[in-house]
């Protein structure tokens, strides 16, 4: 299994991957969940509206105490990224994940396996963390204003200190888009490299401990992921944040 993902064909010069394929399928997943979730409301609640309730009333309930008033608007946002990545991810446990393979005309003797994981691709998780980030930042801008979102990077008053702070404060916000991205891409390439060792080994049997392995793995990295975006999405638009900051520099 190499790190980058497999191109499969291309269409009008647009190289399609593996995890293109991938992500596709996840896509068509969540909306059939939805569908199926819409159509089994009841009085009586089914088990699917029972699960699907369960996970919207906790994330609904932990943002608003964590943001209070601000969840109306950072609470979409984190249910999003944890069903997308949750799905994306235990659909990489599914039967034919790595194992379908075919020949192409770069591919190994071993082929290309048709479908992997969206998440074991860099280029996805790089760009969920992009998402997160700059719609944080557009809250931040939104939430808080324009003066109060610049000067948390860039302030001349109490020179150099507070120049120092917003050199860092710029710093951390690269370094979230870093820890975003791999931890996710990390987790979940590993576990795919793992599962693909387990099932060339003994392919019945011997990977199953490892599956509920990889199930708890895909579940906690979809909650790290929305609940750091939660977070924040918090900081970011906390206005108590800028009016600290201007009490500072008027000392």
């Amino acid at each position: 299994m190499q790190l980058s993902p497999e191109i499969l064909f291309s269409i009008a010069g647009f190289p399609v991957t593996n995890t293109v394929i991938a992500t596709v399928i996840t896509d068509i997943a969540i909306i059939a969940l939805v569908l199926t979730a819409s159509r089994a409301i009841a009085l009586k609640p089914s088990n699917i509206q029972n699960a699907v309730e369960a996970i919207v009333d906790y994330f609904r309930e932990t943002t608003e105490e964590i943001a209070g008033e601000k969840a109306s608007f950072i609470y979409p946002w984190v249910l999003s990224f944890f069903l997308f990545i949750l799905i994306s991810n235990l659909l990489a446990q599914f039967p034919g994940f790595e194992s379908i393979r075919f020949q192409t005309l770069t591919s190994e003797h071993h082929g290309v396996p048709f479908l992997r994981a969206a998440t074991s691709d860099l280029n996805f998780t790089l760009a969920l963390a992009a998402i997160s980030v700059i719609v944080t930042h557009y809250f931040s801008i939104k939430y808080t204003g324009i003066k109060a979102y610049l000067t948390r990077f860039i302030t001349f008053k109490m020179f150099p200190i507070f120049l120092f702070v917003g050199i860092l404060e710029f710093v951390n916000e690269i370094t979230k888009l870093i820890s975003f991205s791999f931890r996710l891409f990390g987790n979940i390439f590993a576990g795919e490299r793992v599962m693909s060792n387990m099932y060339g080994l003994f392919p019945f049997g011997l990977p199953l401990p490892f599956i509920i392995l990889e199930i708890m793995v895909a579940l906690i990295q979809a909650i790290v992921f929305a609940m750091l975006t939660m977070a924040f999405m918090h900081i970011m638009t906390d206005k108590s944040h800028s009016e600290a900051r201007k009490k500072g520099e008027m000392k």
